[in-house]
């Protein structure tokens, strides 16, 4: 299989402490034909009350031109973001996002809406019902601001995310019709999405986007485990691939200067 993680983080991420050389070198290791640090950084504060202060892109740039020269042959790095909240300040985002170096932009969301507080998902009470659906609907509204910037995002980032944090009988069942157009959106802006595993941990609660996905037109898609620490490089990847192909995807999507390039799952 063309193994790919497109979804990686670094010490340069706030919730990360392992250097890009150490993340590069898991990746060789596991077999991935291609890798792509995507360290955050989200607009909102992560407990709300307003923005993060601007992007300094020079600690990046620094230590991706350091390990490219270390890379073993067969195996590529580019240089990625995870940019969150877009919506928010779609004019930085576009600004920022205007690195001549940047390959690649996943477009994601990790707070709630600024009407909302602001706050990080992650940090939501969801023992209740109520709660879980208020925030997805937020969750949504959102994302049907950020699909319609293509500016902002090569592809979308983990379009199931909340759930993460949710109790399991807790369903997207409700937000089918909505998900379906947003994936509409996608395909009409030219751009893809991500199967994110979260670390091997999510893989079939992918299949039904992906096959609305696929139904649209869908053809850009990544892989990636968003790993935070080495040994987690990679995970769920195989079974994320298999998941492709089991729907219909032969083809998984890189990109070099956010130009996408189509590698076959079975190669």
């Amino acid at each position: 299989m063309f193994l790919i993680d497109y979804h990686t983080h670094s010490q340069l991420s706030p919730d990360a402490d392992f250097p890009l050389a150490e993340m590069a070198a898991a990746g060789a290791a596991a077999g991935l034909r291609e890798m792509c640090i995507t360290d955050h950084y989200d607009r909102m504060k992560e407990h709300g009350g307003g923005f993060q202060p601007d992007y300094d892109w020079a600690p990046a740039l620094a230590q991706y031109r350091a390990v490219l020269p270390t890379l073993p042959e067969g195996f590529t790095l580019r240089l990625g973001i995870e940019y969150g909240s877009a919506p928010v300040d779609p004019e930085y985002a576009q600004s920022m996002l205007a690195l001549p170096e940047l390959d690649f932009v996943i477009g994601s969301l990790h707070n709630r809406s600024e009407k909302l507080g602001g706050e990080d998902f992650f940090y939501g009470d969801y023992q209740n019902e109520g709660e879980c659906y208020a925030a997805l609907d937020d969750y949504f509204t959102s994302m049907e601001r950020l699909v319609e910037l293509p500016g902002c995002y090569d592809v979308l980032g983990h379009i199931i995310y909340p759930l993460r944090y949710m109790p399991q009988s807790i369903t997207l069942d409700r937000y089918r019709e909505r998900i379906d157009a947003i994936l509409g959106r996608v395909v009409a802006n030219d751009r893809g999405i991500e199967l994110n595993t979260y670390n091997g941990r999510t893989i079939e609660p992918w299949r039904w986007v992906l096959e609305r996905y696929r139904a649209h037109g869908g053809e850009q898609i990544t892989l990636g485990s968003d790993a935070h620490f080495p040994e987690r490089v990679g995970l769920g990847l195989e079974a994320g691939a298999q998941l492709l192909l089991d729907t219909g995807f032969r083809y998984v999507t890189t990109y070099e200067k956010h130009r996408p390039a189509m590698h076959r799952i079975e190669g």
